[in-house]
């Protein structure tokens, strides 16, 4: 991981939570930094693209690892 990732930890978090979370810490970041987020909302799947897209942010990754999904969101 470069230097200008961030992590947000959002596991046990519902709607709207994890989203919320990560916006407030992307206002934050430079532009061009990557936060990674960790959650296991279900609706995090839908949510988190939908968030990205409306804010201007590029969602360059989204994993899953069991439970618990990792995006990687950098700040446009």
């Amino acid at each position: 991981m470069n230097d200008n990732a961030h992590e947000l930890d959002a596991v046990g978090l519902l709607c709207p939570l994890p989203v919320l979370k990560a916006r407030k810490r992307l206002q934050a970041l430079a532009k061009g930094d990557v936060l990674i987020v960790a959650a296991d909302d279900p609706a995090a799947v839908v949510d988190v693209p939908h968030f990205c897209a409306e804010a201007g942010h590029t969602l360059v990754s989204a994993d899953t690892d069991g439970p618990i999904q990792r995006y990687a969101i950098r700040k446009g």
